[in-house]
């Protein structure tokens, strides 16, 4: 029989950690105790500041459609942020406000690759990458991201991948799955390889930024050159636990701006206006509840890779950003499904398997450690005696 839906959507992924999270839930309505380690979110509330100014957001009247590109003064201050903290000039009218940081990777690559191109991006790393370059026809083509090299993106590979068809590169750090980062030297030589070439583009996801353990934060839109090819992705559900605002944007080139902005014209309007006072807030108000938040990250990834560590057959690196782990489980015997879904089902912990991130993530699972530390040792005991029975 005929399928009734369109052929693009054979091509369409999704993202295991919702479906996971499904399947904890179920277990956990049968009256099962389940520890969540699948999902990257902030277990944090949103700063008592930020949802202060939507209260008074809501109250002054900002319930009705806003600019396409986002509100005037949103964009302003989103300049001024990314000005300061990314090295850069930007500009109102280079930014693009969407609900999530995720429409801009949709819109960046719907408005700028076409069919048959190719575009470069980490594996392991967050599968809508993978998903929307399939479902534009244009060829995936993955960057090894391997654990002897800390998770950190080698860029004489991707020196060698760049072809006359690459037409994008996704980099994304300090990464997801790995907690991997991209040293400015990385950067140098990536942005050196497509220095002669006005019709490739950056796709640079710095949703982390700003949860790093060691060192500093590198964007390569920072480099000589380097941003009006690059389009900026960041947002506030990291960094302030917003992850149920839906707040994000995108800094680019002025003409792609506008036709990101042309793609929301179609597809939602605009941003909802009163989370983007809220936004606003977040950027310009203190800063210190981001900051406790990522000094508690810090102390729990202690927790977890020491504790990871001390399972037989499980090996685990530290990450150097981010708030996830990605031990490998090879010396357990089992590929990373089989071991996840056991985990979940006979241990009651939710992790996701490696290679929901792409097939370079097999031998590994990815935990998040966006949860107490009571909850994190409860979780390492439990995963032990699994692997022990």
């Amino acid at each position: 029989m005929n399928s009734i839906f369109a052929k693009r959507m054979e091509t369409l992924g999704t993202e295991t950690a919702f479906e996971v999270l499904a399947k904890a839930k179920a277990l956990e309505k049968q009256g099962k105790n389940i520890i969540h380690l699948e999902i990257g979110e902030p277990d944090f509330d949103t700063p008592q500041n930020i949802k202060d100014a939507a209260f008074k957001a809501l109250k002054d009247g900002y319930t009705h459609y806003g600019p396409s590109a986002g509100l005037p003064e949103f964009r302003e201050t989103i300049t001024e942020y990314v000005s300061k903290t990314r090295g850069i000039k930007a500009e109102a009218d280079e930014v693009v406000v969407t609900p999530g940081a995720k429409p801009i990777m949709f819109f960046s690559i719907f408005a700028l690759v076409n069919e048959g191109e190719e575009v470069l991006y980490p594996n392991p790393g967050f599968p809508i990458y993978e998903s929307l370059i399939n479902f534009v026809d244009a060829k995936p083509v993955p960057i090894p991201l391997k654990e002897e090299n800390d998770f950190r993106l080698d860029p004489e590979y991707v020196k060698k991948k760049i072809t006359k068809k690459t037409k994008m590169i996704i980099l994304n750090y300090p990464e997801n799955p790995t907690g991997g980062i991209v040293t400015r030297e990385d950067l140098k030589i990536i942005a050196d390889c497509i220095a002669d070439r006005d019709d490739v583009f950056v796709l640079a996801d710095e949703i982390y930024s700003r949860i790093i353990y060691e060192g500093k934060h590198e964007s390569i839109a920072s480099l000589p050159g380097m941003k009006d090819k690059t389009i900026l992705l960041d947002g506030f559900s990291k960094t302030y636990a917003m992850t149920g605002w839906r707040l994000g944007y995108g800094v680019m080139r002025k003409d792609i701006a506008q036709k990101v902005a042309q793609l929301m014209t179609n597809s939602n309007s605009c941003t909802c206006t009163f989370t983007q006072i809220a936004g606003m807030e977040a950027l310009k108000g203190p800063q210190t509840e981001p900051e406790k938040m990522v000094a508690e990250f810090k102390r729990r990834r202690e927790v977890i890779v020491d504790g990871l560590n001390s399972i037989k057959g499980i090996s685990c690196k530290k990450p150097k950003g981010a708030f996830y782990v990605f031990p490998n489980i090879t010396g357990t015997g089992m590929d990373c499904r089989k071991l996840g879904d056991h985990l979940l089902y006979n241990a009651g912990v939710a992790v996701l398997p490696g290679t929901s991130f792409g097939k370079y993530g097999e031998g590994h699972l990815r935990l998040s450690f966006a949860n107490s530390v009571e909850n994190i040792k409860k979780a390492l005991d439990r995963i032990a005696k699994a692997l022990e029975s």
